[in-house]
């Protein structure tokens, strides 16, 4: 019965992803066209979870994207309306599989966070720690999957929007997409990556970095309940100041937490940016959302820990070696001439980080995404195609290079023996 149920919804959705298109298409045919990109975000968002998903690996993948849609697709807001607290309380109380008052004390009705796959709420269970609750939206596993099995027939679209994935299997993407967003709907996941995380940071004795602790006898495949952390994020430089002594030794730790990470975990956190990264009111780092996990192999991390070792002393022909071994390219590709290229593009970067203005966040990610995409497209420019990891790693690479002119502007990232970046 619910297969039948089940298709029965898969038809409706299908039903309402056709009605949202139809309903673009005549404002296109009555005259209103924003450009391409836009359109498309705009259309993303109106169709809600996977299409947003799918706007946010666009934007996360400068390798297999055009720029412009790469660029719009940053604005691919993630925001979708809360659900009723009497929502919440059914589907926890399910999940549970008793009363909620066996096991909380109290749930904050307002939520602290909603996004288009889960909700978040504060809480208090009744041994008295405080909690947050992850709430899972009901239907949203199904949409996934109807969804993805709909792109997968329209897959043709995508080929159309990013000529460069011939070269590799879209069907291939579309498996990649529906792999992440599939772990990021299995809570079970989400907490056994917190656990790992938690005991690579005990293995290494590294006591400056925590995770929330995972309560698993109210945690399920929808609902994650973690200890509460109480913090300021890691960009927020004056509250910082009452945490943390020495801001610039707490930005050190959570680098080296992440460098460390990708040799001694058996995956890293890929989504670092200033959201998911706290300084907690003990002045340790604390990293959340384990939603979304990077895993490379060694031989990629090498040339890319050597690719990062030639930016770190500014040596352009090993940095265009590094890239020419991390890239994918079917024919031969001039290691000077690559060379050449980033030195010019290392001097316009330069410009664009003065260091008599006061630098904020929400620009770190816009010149992140900027640098990034640069970088990327003067490797296409020489025949190079590059993976997702590579994108992902150099993103957060990055982005802790602009927390440092936020944070530590006086601090020479490449020079300072407290990082252990490639160690």
């Amino acid at each position: 019965m619910g297969t039948v149920t089940n298709g029965i919804k898969g038809v409706l959705r299908i039903g309402q992803t056709l009605s949202v298109l139809g309903r673009t298409g005549v404002k296109w045919v009555g005259g209103e066209r924003p450009p391409a990109p836009r359109l498309l975000r705009e259309t993303f968002e109106s169709l809600g979870a996977t299409y947003i998903k799918l706007g946010q690996f666009i934007a996360s993948s400068p390798t297999f994207f055009p720029k412009e849609y790469v660029e719009e697709f940053q604005h691919c807001l993630d925001r979708t309306p809360n659900l009723p607290f009497g929502v919440i309380k059914r589907i926890v109380r399910e999940e549970l599989g008793r009363p909620i008052d066996q096991v909380f004390s109290e749930i904050d009705p307002v939520a602290l966070a909603s996004a288009s796959i889960a909700q978040v709420h504060a809480a208090r269970l009744i041994t008295g720690e405080d909690v947050v609750i992850k709430v899972q939206k009901p239907g949203v596993e199904n949409i996934l999957l109807t969804d993805l099995n709909f792109l997968y027939i329209s897959a043709r679209v995508l080929e159309t929007l990013a000529p460069k994935l011939s070269w590799t299997s879209l069907s291939g993407i579309v498996e990649e997409i529906q792999r992440t967003m599939m772990e990021e709907c299995d809570f079970i996941k989400e907490a056994n990556n917190l656990k790992v995380f938690r005991n690579f940071l005990h293995d290494t004795h590294n006591e400056d970095a925590t995770v929330p602790v995972v309560y698993e006898h109210c945690s399920t495949r929808r609902i994650l309940t973690m200890e509460r952390f109480y913090g300021v994020p890691l960009t927020d430089l004056e509250s910082i100041r009452g945490y943390a002594k020495d801001p610039e030794r707490t930005l050190i730790t959570a680098m080296n937490t992440w460098f460390s990470s990708l040799t001694q975990c058996e995956f890293f956190h890929a989504d670092v940016h200033a959201g998911n990264l706290m300084v907690l009111k003990d002045g340790r780092v604390g990293f959340i959302d384990f939603g979304i996990v990077g895993r490379i192999r060694p031989d990629t991390w090498q040339a890319v820990s050597d690719f990062i070792s030639a930016v770190m002393v500014g040596n352009f022909d090993g940095m265009a070696e590094a890239m020419i071994r991390i890239g994918i390219t079917s024919q031969t590709v001039k290691a000077a001439d690559l060379a050449a290229d980033l030195r010019t593009l290392y001097q316009q970067m330069d410009k664009m980080v003065p260091d008599h203005v006061p630098y904020q966040a929400d620009q770190a990610e816009d010149d992140v995404n900027s640098i990034l995409m640069d970088m990327v497209k003067v490797g296409e420019s020489h025949g190079l195609h590059f993976p997702r990891e590579f994108a992902l790693l150099l993103k957060q690479f990055l982005y802790f290079d602009r927390y440092v002119h936020i944070l530590a502007p006086e601090m020479d990232v490449f020079m300072d023996d407290r990082l252990n970046m490639l160690h």
